[in-house]
């Protein structure tokens, strides 16, 4: 059996610390290696001892759980988790593998340690593979399949994400949203849409097709697109 992953919880919170670690024990691929209360107990561990996994709170005092992962760069791959959900979005720029919110539940949990491992498996220099994508719809975060995205479009401050099944309005912009997507599954070919590469179903010279739906392609996005698709699709 591999050696289990090192694990910390950084979180000022006694329950959060018993919750976290309760689940963590009934993982045995997991070790529970120090538990810390605030960012500085945090950044004197990581100085001394190699982790593989942090847990994150973003709301401390002192130092934030943001601020944290800006001091220390080459910090541990983390999960971060916190009672409120507005930093899910800035939390992406910093490489997190996933955001949970609490109350934490198990399975969700559990998903958040696949993702880790995901990682964990992926060959150096390979690129992640990212399966879902978090977004706050009518006040809620849920998870978006990537595999069931056919396209974003612009909506304000929102975006309009239209799956295989039906369509949500995110409260994310345009721009936010095409940060969290893998770039090899996905591209930008309007300022106002972003498609999924692999759902096109025809192509003209000022715009594709995408389940009957015809959508516009930019003059500044024409040349990557026909860059990244002429060896399957002739514009």
């Amino acid at each position: 059996m591999k050696e289990p992953k090192k694990c910390i919880i950084v979180d000022d919170e006694p329950a959060a610390h018993y919750v976290l670690a309760n689940y963590i024990k009934q993982n045995p691929q997991l070790e529970l290696v120090f538990q810390g209360y605030n960012g500085i107990e945090a950044m004197d561990y990581l100085r001394e001892n190699k982790v593989d996994l942090m847990f994150l709170d973003i709301n401390m005092p002192e130092i934030t759980g943001l601020e944290l992962l800006k001091i220390i760069p080459t910090h541990p791959k983390t999960i971060l988790t916190t009672a409120y959900s507005e930093f899910a979005l800035e939390s992406y720029d910093f490489g997190v593998i996933d955001y949970l919110l609490k109350p934490i539940y198990f399975p969700r949990f559990l998903k958040a340690i696949e993702r880790f491992f995901s990682t964990e498996n992926t060959i150096k220099g390979e690129e992640v593979a990212i399966n879902s994508v978090s977004v706050k719809v009518d006040g809620y975060f849920i998870e978006i399949e990537l595999d069931q995205l056919l396209f974003a479009q612009s909506f304000g401050n929102y975006v309009k994400l239209h799956t295989i099944k039906r369509t949500y309005l995110a409260s994310i912009t345009t721009s936010e949203f095409e940060k969290c997507l893998p770039e090899k599954n996905f591209l930008r070919i309007h300022k106002s849409y972003i498609i999924a590469l692999d759902k096109i179903d025809a192509s003209e010279k000022d715009f594709v097709i995408i389940k009957k739906e015809k959508l516009p392609i930019g003059i500044t996005y024409r040349r990557e697109l026909i860059d990244r698709l002429k060896n399957k699709i002739i514009l």
